[in-house]
């Protein structure tokens, strides 16, 4: 029997030239595969990084709100308690003309 022998009406070398050609197609998709795995593995260390400084730049920018809420807070209290403090120099203002214009007309009457 030689290396050419028929196995069930086919050729020994054919099938094992074939077997060679299927492994290496096999190889070459493993390979493609591969490829494609390193870049979504690139890809998702990189989208990892991003979302490192992502989430640190949302922490920083949600402080920053939070003070500039506080201080809008504060804004509007001083402002209330102003507008408050106006409010009684007003009045006050009122009763103290009132008071001054009665106390004109009882000194016009005394003359």
């Amino acid at each position: 029997m030689t290396a050419r022998s028929s196995v069930g009406g086919g050729d020994l070398e054919d099938y094992t030239m074939e077997l060679i050609q299927r492994i290496d197609e096999l190889r070459e998709k493993r390979d493609e595969i591969t490829k494609m795995l390193q870049n979504e593995e690139e890809e998702k260390a990189s989208i990892q990084k991003d979302l490192v400084i992502l989430t640190k730049r949302l922490a920083e920018i949600d402080e920053s709100l939070s003070r500039k809420y506080a201080y809008i807070n504060d804004y509007d209290k001083t402002i209330e308690d102003v507008e408050a403090a106006y409010g009684k120099i007003l009045e006050s203002s009122q009763a103290l003309l009132h008071v001054l214009k009665s106390e004109t007309i009882q000194i016009s009457n005394k003359r």
